[in-house]
């Protein structure tokens, strides 16, 4: 079978999406497509989420997030956006997912807007309405676990 030729092949940009959830949460790449595509059916139904076309990447997942590039058709980007917006859950575990940026390649994705997993993060113990609790402490949030759960906190609640 031959190609198409490249003034018929269909254009993509990549989004590169962090993706935020609790310090305990297990997450791969076939959940996140799946919640993906499950986010997109429903917002944009059967036609729209098929010419968005949403597919992950490459993804990297580390303690408490993680992130990944989704390949979404040109003309698609906006409704895209919107689709990731809808995503609160993979899984079971709650996440949020933003876009940091939008490129045409996905290695000029790579170099502009991949940051990596956060620098510094620890597992302490500290004082949380009045009596010691775990926490796993991260740049610029603290995550205390609280029977069984995770709640959410700033660093300079515990100073």
């Amino acid at each position: 079978m031959r190609h198409l030729p490249k003034h018929l092949r269909p254009r993509y940009r990549y989004l590169v999406v962090e993706i935020e959830t609790w310090p305990d949460a297990a997450i791969d790449e076939r959940d996140l497509q799946r919640s993906l595509w499950f986010a997109a059916q429903n917002l944009l139904g059967d036609p729209g989420s098929a010419d968005a076309d949403l597919r992950v990447v490459r993804s990297e997942f580390w303690q408490g997030g993680g992130e990944a590039i989704v390949r979404v058709r040109r003309a698609e980007v906006e409704p895209a956006r919107a689709a990731l917006a809808c995503v609160d859950s993979v899984l079971e575990f709650p996440v949020r997912i933003g876009v940091r940026g939008v490129s045409g390649t996905i290695r000029a994705a790579e170099e502009k807007y991949k940051g990596g997993p956060p620098e510094g993060t620890r597992e302490d113990t500290v004082v949380f309405r009045g009596a010691d609790r775990s926490v796993v402490l991260a740049e610029d949030r603290a995550d205390v676990r609280l029977d069984g759960t995770f709640v959410g906190a700033t660093p300079e609640e515990f100073e």
